[in-house]
């Protein structure tokens, strides 16, 4: 996290203590997190009282005395300390993880503890169909959901061995995730429609030099994965690859194969079908009625209650929770994924993409919401859209339009990309580099409705090289022509 996005987080969780490390590495790069902590608590309303750092000799770090404490003095102090262990309800919160919303401010997704035990032990055995002495390898990062379900704590309650990677999926060279699941014997491995496209692009060669013949399937989440992708890496490994649709609000699968329970046959495309538990529906996003027919386009929502491991609510915000989730659909108390979605006649889901202002960025989700408010607060942007735009390799990326104050010295290329770059920098700034917009294009106006509405859909399908569809509400249909220009 970038401190900004950091100090939000604070702020909202009001945490006693903060556990972080001297420095990540990526790709050779090493990142320090401490000068990024240090700045996040300074803006922060909220003061934890300790800081527990972890040193990996990876960067120099600036401890600040009563507050910063070193893991490794206080690990060798206490060594030989008994602790029990505390008993809670299962209701109690085991986490909260913060995700994007519509608006600037993240949600903090409240888990219990019972419920997304059983969820995740369940899962392990029906969904993976997975056995105790196996081994299990999420390439994913601890800290996103797939991270807390599936690297810590699914396969540890199913007596798994578990890998934690940290690293890309091309260093030292494209063959480094191959090298482990020979070196590990792998049998269930787990990763992102983007990091198979990434692999996608290098020596296919990678792929004949290890024996991986340990592993079962690979299952592939946190976007919609496309047919050829899909095709691609099937051929590669020959096991079933099974796609799975969730969000970090629900903590394991809503829609995917239930293998442990019965064999099913993969529809590239298509996650799958409906777990246990998930009441999902497809409806009308007017009128709440309930599509049933095959092939019809709606939104994906699930009937409550909701299945054991789900959130719970938006940490000290059920009022949020309440409003965000379960009322959005007219007519019904049905809690809404925000995806468009459509069922075929054999009960096999296909995600259609978005229906809020949350974009998909390599599996990360995004507000663009955020975006456009970190984008604003450059002293020469006036106004701001940001639409999230189809990327072959990420799936999506940010795309910005704005208005600057003052356009009078915006007339020559080099003084657009040097503002461009400028506001490129603020949000590396304020969110992080995964939030950076691809491109800021500078207008004169941004397409809106008579009422003052914004066209963001209007703004994607031109950015898409798509027909924006009906336009008599427009304003000012010059504006995106302007658009159209921009974008080429």
């Amino acid at each position: 996290f970038a401190s900004g996005s950091l100090a939000s987080r604070i702020e909202d969780a009001e945490p006693v203590a903060v556990v972080s490390a001297d420095a990540g590495s990526r790709g050779g790069k090493v990142v320090p997190y401490k000068p990024l902590l240090d700045e996040a608590i300074a803006l922060s309303a909220h003061k934890p009282a300790a800081v527990l750092m972890v040193n990996r000799g990876l960067a120099p770090m600036d401890w600040q005395a009563g507050r910063d404490h070193d893991w490794a003095s206080l690990r060798e102090q206490h060594l030989n300390a008994s602790v029990p262990c505390e008993w809670v309800e299962s209701t109690h919160p085991s986490y909260t993880l913060y995700t994007s919303g519509t608006t600037g401010k993240p949600k903090g997704v409240q888990r219990d503890t019972g419920g997304y035990t059983v969820a995740l032990a369940a899962s392990m055995k029906h969904i993976f169909d997975a056995q105790a002495g196996q081994t299990y390898f999420a390439t994913s990062d601890i800290g996103w959901v797939v991270g807390h379900s599936y690297i810590i704590y699914g396969p540890l309650i199913a007596g798994m061995t578990t890998i934690m990677y940290e690293g890309l999926p091309t260093r030292p060279d494209a063959g480094v995730w191959w090298s482990i699941v020979e070196k590990y014997k792998v049998t269930h491995m787990f990763s992102a429609p983007t990091a198979v496209r990434v692999l996608k692009k290098q020596d296919p060669s990678w792929l004949k030099k290890y024996d991986v013949s340990s592993l079962k399937a690979l299952w592939l989440a946190g976007e919609p994965l496309d047919e050829p992708t899909a095709q691609w890496i099937s051929d590669a490994l020959a096991v079933p690859i099974i796609d799975n649709y969730w969000q970090t609000e629900t903590g394991w699968p809503i829609l995917t194969l239930a293998n442990g329970v019965e064999q099913q046959t993969t529809r590239f495309g298509s996650p799958g079908k409906a777990m246990y538990g998930y009441a999902v529906k497809i409806v009308d996003e007017s009128t709440g009625e309930e599509l049933t027919g095959p092939n019809q386009k709606g939104v994906v929502g699930i009937e409550g209650p909701l299945p054991p491991g789900c959130m719970q609510t938006v940490w000290r915000d059920d009022a949020r929770f309440v409003n965000t989730y379960w009322k959005s659909i007219p007519g019904r108390l049905l809690y809404s994924t925000f995806d468009w979605g459509i069922r075929d006649a054999d009960g096999y889901h296909f995600i259609l993409g978005r229906t809020d202002d949350v974009i998909n960025v390599a599996g990360h989700r995004l507000g663009t919401r955020e975006i456009e408010e970190s984008i604003a607060s450059h002293p020469n942007i006036a106004e701001v859209a940001v639409v999230g735009v189809a990327d072959q390799l990420k799936g999506q990326v940010a795309m910005a339009f704005a208005v600057a104050k003052d356009a009078s010295g915006l007339d020559s290329d080099a003084a657009r990309l040097k503002l461009e770059g400028e506001v490129m920098k603020q949000v590396d700034h304020q969110l992080g580099a995964v939030a950076r917009p691809s491109r800021v294009y500078f207008v004169n106006v941004l397409p809106k409705t008579r009422s003052g509405k914004l066209l963001r859909r209007a703004l994607q399908a031109v950015a898409e090289r798509r027909d924006p569809g009906d336009l008599t509400t427009m304003d000012d249909p010059a504006a995106l022509q302007q658009v159209k220009d921009l974008v080429g």
